[in-house]
C-alpha cells in the first residue's frame, strides 16, 4: 500500500510533491514531499505537481533536491 496518494480528486498515484500556496505574494510553491501531512498543504503525483497551472500574474517556484555532488 502506497503511503500518501496524490490530493487531486481520483487520482490514485502515489504523491511524490507537496504544493503550498503563498498568497500575499500570489505565488504557489512545489517541493519535495514533506515529512508529513499538513492542513496548509497538497500532496500531488508527478504528473500533477509538472503540469501544475496557476491564476494569470502568479508564479510558480519549484524547489527541487539535488542529489550528491
Amino acid at each position: 500500500m502506497l503511503d500518501r496518494l496524490c490530493s487531486k480528486a481520483a487520482c490514485q498515484r502515489e504523491a511524490v510533491a507537496t504544493l503550498t500556496f503563498d498568497y500575499a505574494d500570489s505565488m504557489a510553491v512545489v517541493g519535495p514531499l514533506a515529512p508529513s501531512r499538513s492542513s496548509h498543504g497538497f500532496d500531488l503525483c508527478a504528473d500533477h505537481a509538472d503540469r501544475l497551472s496557476v491564476p494569470q500574474g502568479w508564479q510558480v517556484v519549484r524547489h527541487q533536491v539535488m542529489g550528491n555532488v
